[in-house]
């Protein structure tokens, strides 16, 4: 399941979390929400952006130490009819949020 709801308009870094299942992407006013994998606990840093494509490190409820995951956003984009290309070309940075 994908989510997509518009929210306020946001600098150029995008905000990166997970609750109850699913994983949440937010930038320029978009909260996209999709579905974590299903031990996910939390995000805890992001490695690496590259135009679309995370790199980051997670913690799972069945391993002791966080683990290297990778998010491809493209895709995900594209199944919510969104621009990749132009929706993604602003992002300089992704951090992790959490309320």
């Amino acid at each position: 399941m994908t989510e997509c709801k518009k929210l306020s308009p946001q600098s150029n870094e995008a905000l990166l979390s997970s609750e109850n299942g699913f994983t949440a992407f937010s930038y320029g006013g978009y909260n996209i929400r999709f579905r974590a994998p299903y031990s996910l606990e939390r995000y805890v840093d992001v490695l690496k952006w590259d135009d679309g494509y995370l790199v980051v490190l997670a913690k799972y409820s069945h391993h002791a130490e966080p683990e290297e995951e990778y998010i491809d956003l493209k895709p995900i984009l594209e199944g919510l009819y969104i621009d990749s290309a132009s929706f993604l070309k602003p992002i300089k940075s992704v951090r992790i949020a959490y309320a």
